[in-house]
């Protein structure tokens, strides 16, 4: 994140400086860059170069575009990108593309699922972007995109403070009597999550994985 940060590929949005901040359109750039130029294998299993720096920036420019307007509590379309480096907008999987005449219809070795949960060769996991878990959200316009339990302004963060500090899950479901119980456990499932996460020293291709948004910036990685 760092190097690429430097070296003016994908520079935080919300905050350039020590402690660097990442918005919602920052995550789902950092994937893209991290799955384009990783060496892949096609069905046949022959590798599949890298893809090359001019089509990552032109995959980055095209998210630049993407209205995150669209993204709501109950809606949030897919964003994917294919090896060349297009970003296409769809309504749901294997949707007519929104703004595109065309069609998904590529194989999973051809596309990558920007905002679904993401797993990079170093062990880290990324949750969904849209829906880390069946009873939370992450909305770019709402809490900074920190994920928080659905039609709430309740963070998963704070509630998984809580669980750190000692507080039995028991005890936090008395602190939140309107909040479902499974809920909260969806929260501390995600924070568990997260916390279990490797922390890959700075390096020329270090991957981001975090929730979204100023959320990132507390994440697993320095």
């Amino acid at each position: 994140m760092h190097w690429w940060a430097r070296q003016g590929i994908l520079v935080p949005s919300i905050s350039a400086e020590r402690v660097k901040l990442w918005s919602y359109a920052d995550l789902m750039g950092l994937r893209i860059i991290y799955w384009l130029r990783q060496t892949k294998e096609d069905p046949e299993g022959r590798e599949v170069p890298r893809t090359r720096m001019l089509a990552v920036r032109q995959a980055l420019e095209q998210l630049a575009e993407l209205d995150l307007g669209l993204w709501s509590e109950d809606v949030g379309p897919a964003v994917r990108v294919d090896r060349g480096g297009t970003v296409v907008l769809s309504s749901a999987p294997d949707a007519e593309v929104v703004g595109r005449q065309r069609m998904l219809d590529a194989g999973a070795d051809d596309l990558l699922s920007v905002t679904d949960p993401f797993l990079s060769s170093e062990g880290s996991r990324g949750p969904d972007l849209l829906r880390p878990r069946p009873q939370l959200r992450i909305v770019p316009g709402k809490l900074g995109g920190s994920p928080h339990v659905v039609h709430t302004r309740l963070e998963s963060q704070a509630l998984g403070a809580l669980a750190n500090s000692g507080l039995s899950q028991a005890k936090i479901y008395r602190l939140y009597p309107q909040v479902a119980p499974d809920a909260i456990d969806d929260a501390l499932d995600l924070e568990r999550q997260l916390a279990q996460n490797p922390r890959p020293a700075i390096a020329a291709s270090p991957v981001c994985e975090a929730h979204a948004a100023s959320f990132c910036a507390r994440s697993q990685f320095p």
